[in-house]
């Protein structure tokens, strides 16, 4: 009997341990779904001391300097007469040294350099919609180990926490897009410079060119980088003639898309890229396509995705009239 009672109690010291050992990870549940592309930071802000340009701050602060902090509601004022958020900005942040390493490895990098991010507030709270490890990895085609991602996405995270102090990850859908797909837009073309003009005055004309078929489209162009002299020449890496990225934006798509997707300012502005090797006698072209935008934000409304489907086409046809 006493021996019976023995093993009654061992057992139930045993199955008490394994319940034990089990309820942490049973707690310990992720919020955030591990595979969604693009992540909202939030935090309550009843007293207005959270703000676009605290945020822009807290990111310099950390090492991601803010390019351009573009409050999208004056022109949506003036522009269609009304506005959907108390605030509502887009924003665009770079880290030279992580982007100069990453598109050293991946040239398509560019179509998110420089990665972006909206600002939204309402009367009770305040939101930062960025892009996670995960979406960076899919939408550029990177390994979602390498360890440069890894270093930028965790600067991202630590820059949303100090912008946000009390914040906290919304549980938002996770993603549609098919994991294996970047949806990347992507042109090659022949180049045909004379002898006599430089690789500058090449794409200089051609840039004149693209700008000038963009802009009567609504087109703007919120930013420019010279990725080969503000981040190649400081690491003295020659191996381009040219390397830019263009930021771009059209109102007539943001304005009706952020009604029910504020978080798109996570993929906006769209990010252009355009490049060529010295041993090469192509450019290459390209930025990520709109299908990002429907899948990971699981849009299902006509009014957004009419505008991003239409410009995609506006792009690429512009494209194709430039390099045939």
């Amino acid at each position: 009997m006493k021996y019976a009672l023995k093993i009654l109690l061992v057992f139930t010291l045993f199955i008490s341990f394994v319940g034990c050992a089990q309820t942490p990870k049973q707690i310990d549940k992720p919020v955030i779904n591990k595979i969604q592309d693009v992540q909202i930071f939030t935090s309550k802000n009843t007293n207005n001391t959270l703000s676009a340009k605290s945020i822009e701050a807290a990111f310099e602060s950390v090492g991601l300097s803010v390019l351009g902090n573009n409050d999208m509601n004056k022109p949506f004022q003036a522009r269609f007469g009304r506005t959907y958020y108390m605030h509502y900005n887009l924003a665009m942040y770079i880290n030279n040294d992580l982007s100069y390493k990453l598109i050293k490895k991946y040239p398509q990098f560019g179509a998110l350099t420089p990665l972006t991010m909206s600002i939204y507030t309402t009367d009770k709270s305040i939101n930062i919609a960025t892009l996670t490890r995960n979406g960076i990895s899919r939408a550029a085609n990177i390994p979602l180990n390498d360890p440069d991602l890894i270093a930028y996405t965790a600067l991202i995270h630590k820059a949303l926490k100090k912008a946000l102090p009390n914040g906290k990850f919304k549980n938002i859908p996770s993603q549609k897009a098919d994991i294996n797909q970047s949806y990347q837009v992507n042109f090659i073309s022949d180049t045909n410079k004379e002898d006599d003009i430089s690789w500058d005055d090449y794409i200089e004309d051609f840039e004149a060119e693209f700008e000038a078929e963009m802009e009567p489209y609504g087109f703007l162009f919120p930013n420019f980088i010279n990725i080969q002299e503000e981040l190649f020449d400081e690491h003295d890496y020659h191996k381009y003639d040219f390397y830019h990225t263009y930021s771009i934006c059209k109102f007539d798509v943001i304005f009706p898309v952020s009604k029910l997707h504020p978080e798109a300012g996570a993929w906006a502005p769209c990010s252009f890229y355009i490049y060529k090797l010295k041993n090469e006698n192509k450019m290459h072209m390209g930025f990520l396509g709109v299908q990002n935008w429907i899948t990971t934000l699981d849009m299902k409304d006509k009014e957004s995705i009419q505008p991003l489907t239409q410009a995609q086409e506006m792009i690429k046809k512009i494209l194709k009239e430039l390099t045939n």
